[in-house]
């Protein structure tokens, strides 16, 4: 007797089909332009790359960038779990719109926001006019680097960690209290702790983000050569002198250190899964 087994109807197209459109969307925007990037990294001997790297200018674009892009990680990592935190627990007039302005980054021209901190930070503006007053200066330093890097990568924090708030159980935070845990004890072990996963996300995005950021940085950093000239503005510096090698050495290197960090924060997360799953 033959039996008739009745299949769930498939929303999207066979698995054939799918993966092979997949296949080539990935080829076309991602591996093709990487592949343009590894051919001209082909280009430098082991030699030739070090001399590009370890040359002074670069070495100093690298120190700038990476620490501004560390402090911006850091403020993101706090604020951004406050930000979070606040969207989610809390109903005020006004929600919605504060929570659709953290995704302005991500819909604002990274240019439009660097002109618009220069307008604010610089000693004619607002807030760098106050400023000038204490004898601070941001615009064209070092700290106006940080502010836009941290404006322009505060939504991956913020959208990492914001789902992660929602899944909290409010009825184990009220039985933690209830059993006499203090306030440091129910932030770290009741809140704190089911959220690392998704904070550690959020942080080496924002991390990452800011280490590509060209647009808003360039108009208030100054751009000055061994002080405030950031990596990505080097690279185009380098692609100006039609020096392609160097300009895909600087360039392969950030990217070898995003994928590094992305690949590491993977593993951290599942392990961190893991654990947490396992102590639950």
């Amino acid at each position: 007797m033959v039996s008739l087994t009745r299949t769930a109807p498939r929303v999207l197209p066979g698995f054939s089909l799918s993966l092979g459109v997949t296949v080539l969307f990935v080829t076309l925007i991602i591996l093709l332009p990487l592949s343009g990037l590894m051919w001209q990294l082909a280009q430098l001997s082991p030699g030739d790359y070090l001399k590009v790297m370890t040359s002074r200018r670069v070495l100093v674009a690298l120190k700038v960038t990476l620490s501004a892009a560390a402090l911006a990680t850091l403020v993101n990592a706090v604020f951004g779990l406050l930000l979070a935190w606040v969207l989610v627990r809390y109903r005020f007039a006004g929600r919605g719109l504060l929570d659709a302005l953290v995704d302005i980054p991500f819909a604002l021209p990274t240019a439009v926001a660097g002109i618009a901190l220069v307008a604010l930070y610089d000693k004619s503006g607002w807030i760098g006019g106050m400023l000038a007053d204490l004898d601070i200066k941001v615009a064209y330093t070092w700290w106006g680097i940080v502010i836009a890097m941290v404006f322009t990568s505060v939504p991956f924090a913020v959208r990492a960690i914001q789902p992660a708030i929602e899944e909290l159980d409010p009825d184990e935070e009220a039985a933690a209290l209830t059993l006499g845990a203090n306030g440091v004890q129910r932030f770290t072990r009741v809140i704190l702790r089911p959220l690392l996963p998704s904070i550690l996300t959020g942080v080496v995005l924002s991390f990452v983000r800011s280490l590509g950021e060209f647009g808003a940085v360039i108009f208030i950093a100054g751009n000055l050569p061994f002080k405030t000239e950031i990596a990505s503005l080097l690279i185009l510096i380098r692609l100006d002198e039609f020096d392609y090698p160097a300009a895909a050495a600087i360039a392969g290197t950030l990217l070898g250190l995003s994928l590094l960090l992305l690949i590491v924060v993977n593993l951290v997360q599942t392990r961190l899964y893991r654990y947490l799953r396992t102590e639950g």
